[in-house]
């Protein structure tokens, strides 16, 4: 529990309520599995959305550029994608308050309809040869609402499924998150290349950029209705229902009531530094791996688009099968050793990584994206369920949004900008490896500041269990269970008879 919880639990009425089995939430697996299912998909489509764009940014450039230099217009283009993260905090902001008030269902079920409304408008957009350069702006406004968009679907999935996972599990549930999320890139990825390669062998080398680049984002609008048809039969969260229960009064600073975002930052401060700490050395690996490098390989070790974005779903894929490997160590031996491994592995293997890549070969690139992709499983594998972890019940989605999205949008999304302006403005190819190293110091410094939430129930929240016999052994033994306070669940705030 983090130093915030830990005054609030001290400031809580002492209670000689005992946890009883009828107290637990009991995960059922069909509505676990459809939950899940229903969550992921959107993650999935944010993700092929970034993979897309990321592995057609050279593309676009002479799309919505022509005419206009091109080391500048590239930057241009990467900022479109900067540009999506600049309003994702004010997303975050406005649908996580909400997402508390009227549920995680509603919720998602906007953000996935106005993600992939977005990301098809963008297949539809004429060219700067067509229109001219303003067409950048209009490109501009639908990266921006998808940015949006975003900042309430990540927090929202990853509190969604928090509160739906068994405790002794939540690492390992949460984490299928970001396995869908890279699969998501890797679809992304996949179709830029497959298209790349029947437009070319078809229509000549001009293909993609005289109408191929338009058919991955037009593979949105599918996507997006099968997600919304999911969407639309996942139950609520049932820790959500039961907050709905305690009334806002009596104690102001009380973890088991509803609060706005300011209260929220005055409240949790310090897990909130920790968070950004943690998912900024995150992002920045992260977003290197899957938005910058196709750029850098193409522009600096002149790797074809076609071979990197082959090699990068086929790292994807195994990244989407270590992430939870490594969420099951963090279940099983606590999330600060996952921590260290990431950050560690990040410092280790970085510098060596961009060394390999630069002799254009193959093999290189093979070797040098497994390098930068195992440090990176370690930190998404912990991604959903440590922001969860921080924050109440009442307040999670708030809290989620507000740390991830800020996060995420000042060191993540910024990444293929910063990164090639730091190449450009330095002429030293390894700046960008430096960036992302110098995070993964700051956030294991950070590590000795996280404390164990690994088998704890969720803050403000009761346990998850998997059968009544579970509840049943885990209330038995509550006297010597160091996971279990009550003080810091909702039942001690309810009256008896309203349980």
């Amino acid at each position: 529990m983090s130093e915030a919880s830990s005054r609030q639990s001290t400031a809580l009425p002492k209670t000689t309520r005992r946890l009883r089995p009828e107290d637990c939430i009991i995960a059922d697996k069909k509505t676990l599995r459809q939950a899940q299912i229903g969550a992921g998909v959107g993650n999935f489509i944010e993700w092929y959305d970034i993979g897309v764009y990321g592995y057609l940014a050279v593309t676009m450039t002479s799309v919505f550029t022509e005419g206009m230099d091109e080391t500048w217009g590239l930057l241009v283009t990467l900022f479109g994608f900067a540009i999506s993260f600049v309003v994702r905090p004010i997303g975050g902001m406005v649908l996580g308050p909400l997402g508390d008030k009227i549920g995680r269902k509603k919720v998602m079920f906007f953000t996935i309809m106005l993600m992939a409304l977005a990301t098809t408008l963008i297949g539809c957009l004429p060219s700067a040869g067509t229109v001219g350069l303003w067409v950048i702006i209009p490109l501009y406004l639908l990266k921006m609402v998808q940015g949006f968009s975003t900042g309430g679907e990540y927090s929202g999935a990853s509190t969604y499924i928090a509160e739906f996972s068994p405790d002794k599990r939540r690492a390992f549930m949460t984490s299928l998150l970001n396995s869908g999320a890279m699969l998501g890139f890797a679809a992304g990825a996949g179709t830029v290349a497959v298209t790349t390669f029947i437009a070319e062998a078809n229509f000549g080398p001009e293909a993609m950029l005289n109408g191929g680049w338009r058919i991955p984002f037009l593979i949105a609008l599918p996507l997006g209705i099968i997600a919304v048809s999911l969407r639309s039969r996942i139950p609520e969260s049932p820790a959500f229902e039961i907050t709905q229960e305690i009334p806002d009064k009596g104690n102001p600073d009380s973890i088991f009531i509803r609060h706005s975002l300011p209260k929220v930052i005055r409240m949790y401060w310090p897990q909130i530094l920790v968070g950004l700490a943690m998912i900024a050395a995150d992002g920045t690996a992260s977003y290197t791996l899957t938005s910058y490098i196709p750029t850098y390989l193409e522009t600096q070790a002149g790797v074809a688009a076609a071979h990197t974005a082959l090699a990068s779903v086929v790292v994807l894929v195994v990244q989407a099968v270590l992430i939870p490997l490594f969420a099951i160590v963090a279940d099983r031996r606590g999330r600060r050793l996952v921590y260290r491994i990431a950050t560690i592995g990040n410092i280790a293997l970085l510098f060596p990584a961009f060394i390999i890549m630069q002799s254009g070969t193959l093999a290189a690139l093979y070797v040098s994206l497994t390098l930068i992709m195992i440090p990176s499983s370690a930190f998404l594998a912990l991604t959903a369920c440590f922001m969860c972890e921080l924050f109440p019940t009442a307040s999670r989605y708030t809290g989620v949004g507000f740390t991830h999205n800020l996060a995420v949008s000042v060191f993540g999304g910024t990444v293929p900008l910063v990164s090639q302006a730091l190449v450009q403005g330095t002429g030293n190819i390894y700046t960008p490896a430096m960036y992302v190293m110098f995070f993964s110091i700051v956030a294991f410094a950070a590590t000795f500041f996280l404390k164990e939430t690994a088998r704890k129930p969720l803050l403000g929240s009761v346990p998850v269990v998997e059968s009544y016999e579970e509840a049943m052994a885990l209330c038995e033994g509550q006297d010597k269970d160091e996971n279990l306070d009550t003080r810091t669940m909702i039942l001690v705030a309810m009256p008896a008879e309203s349980k």
